[in-house]
This record gives C-alpha cells, structure tokens and sequence, in this order.
C-alpha cells in the first residue's frame, strides 16, 4: 500500500511538471491570452478536466507552483523560537532561502523561473494573480500577528511592512539575475541588502511581539 501510495504522488508530481512545462511553452509562443486550456490538455494528452485538477484557474500553470510559500511567513512566526520578534523570523527565513536558493527568492539559474518573470510582467492577469497571492500572505501573517497579540490594525500594518521589504529585497535580486548576473555572484550582495531592509523594519518595530524568552534562559 506504501509503495503503491508512492507511486501515486510520484505520478502526480510528473504530470503537474508536464502540464506546467506544456502550458509555458505555449504561453511564450502565442501569449497567455491567446491560449486555451483545452489546447494545454491536448498538448499534454491529457482531459481539460485533469488540467482543472491540478491547477485551479489557468493563471496557476504559470504561477501555481510557488503557491505553498502563500502560507509560510505565518508559520515562520507562529514557529519563531522564545526571544525572536516576528521581523526577525522572517528575515532568518528569508536569508535561509536565499543560502539555500530557492526560486521563490529569484536567486536561481532554472531556465523556467525568468521565463515566468517575463510572462508575469507582460501579462495583466498574471500580475493579478501574483497579487492575488501576495495579498492572501499578507493576511494569513496578520491573522498570526493578531494571534500573539496585536491589535487588528496594528497587525495589518506590521504584515505589510515585513512582506513589503521581502518583496523589495525579492524584486532588486530578480531585477539583477534578469540581468545576466549569476546567482552565486548575487548572494553576497542579496544577504547584504536582506539584512539592510530588515534594520529599517527593527527602527520602526523595534521589540514589537518579541517572544518571551524560555524560563531556562
């Protein structure tokens, strides 16, 4: 039963993979608009119902595979260790995905991800969507904000300024990979303007929801 529940996500995974792939390539050729999803499901040999299976709306053949960061900043904060504010989680976060290059930080050479870039910026309903995604992070950290403490408003205004500065740090390291420069090349640079962005967030946060620290300290 293990073996055969393995092979089930395995085979998942593939044909997540294929329908993405099928999906840019054909979104880079004739553009996202002029595209239909039965054409993807053709293209792919698979049912348009299976396309709506693994991806809930078309946007996310483009988009969809960064979707599980929409929760982690909120799980970063309800997680950070006794004496660590929440601006601090997110930075170790951040820094931690940038060490290790996750494409979510734009700090990587996978063929796919300036390709998406180029979409996302050429593409009004990609642009939404990223937005859309953006804005449901945004509320999921406030909601965890709220949680320790902080008031509605003051939750709100916290959550954009920590994701605001992740996304700028984000979009300078983007920016400059789209560039031609390698990600190698880029880290130093990018751990430097991460820890710069988030010295202006401690300025104005400070000890703001500081986690106490344990007893044994």
């Amino acid at each position: 039963m293990v073996e055969q529940r393995g092979l089930r996500e395995r085979k998942k995974v593939t044909t997540r993979r294929l329908l993405a792939t099928v999906a840019l390539d054909l979104f880079e050729e004739r553009g996202f608009d002029n595209v239909q999803v039965a054409e993807i499901a053709a293209a792919a040999q698979v049912s348009k119902k299976t396309v709506f299976n693994y991806f809930e709306v078309k946007e996310d053949l483009v988009l969809g595979s960064g979707k599980h960061h929409i929760t982690e900043p909120a799980t970063v904060v309800r997680e950070r260790p006794p004496g660590q504010t929440p601006h601090a989680a997110i930075r170790e976060y951040l820094l931690t995905a940038l060490a290790e290059r996750q494409p979510m930080t734009g700090l990587t050479d996978h063929p796919d991800i300036p390709r998406i870039q180029r979409l996302v910026r050429t593409t009004p309903a990609l642009a939404v969507r990223q937005m859309q995604y953006r804005e449901q992070s945004r509320q999921l950290l406030a909601t965890a904000l709220v949680e320790e403490g902080a008031s509605a408003l003051s939750a709100e205004l916290m959550a954009t300024q920590i994701l605001g500065a992740q996304q700028v740090v984000i979009a300078e390291i983007g920016r400059r990979v789209s560039a031609g420069e390698k990600p190698d090349d880029v880290y130093p640079d990018a751990v430097t303007v991460t820890r710069h962005a988030f010295r202006w967030l401690e300025r104005g946060l400070g000890d703001t929801l500081r986690r106490p620290a344990s007893s044994g300290d």
